[in-house]
């Protein structure tokens, strides 16, 4: 029998693929305005031209921050340190 890891300090946190009410309603506004038949070729090229510039933006951002991101190394004792906790008690 497997059992899970309930301990939300291991690993990497789950990705949230689940919009939130107002992108929601934003996605939706957004299809409506393109499907629009007075919606001219040129405003849905700008459209997705911007889109895709900003998710290559993103990524480049997300990419960096992963590579510069610091390593978890061991200390002397082979505890693992931990990034943002303080661990020094104030004797």
């Amino acid at each position: 029998m497997t059992s899970t890891n309930n301990n939300q300090s291991s690993g990497l946190p789950a990705p949230i693929t689940k919009l939130t009410p107002e992108q929601d309603l934003k996605l939706r506004l957004t299809y409506d305005a393109l499907c629009k038949p007075e919606t001219r070729k040129e405003d849905i090229i700008t459209f997705l031209m911007a889109l895709q510039e900003q998710n290559f933006v993103l990524g480049n951002s997300l990419t960096n921050l992963v590579k510069k991101w610091p390593t978890v190394q061991t200390t002397i004792n082979e505890d693992l340190t931990m990034f943002g906790i303080l661990l020094e008690s104030k004797d």
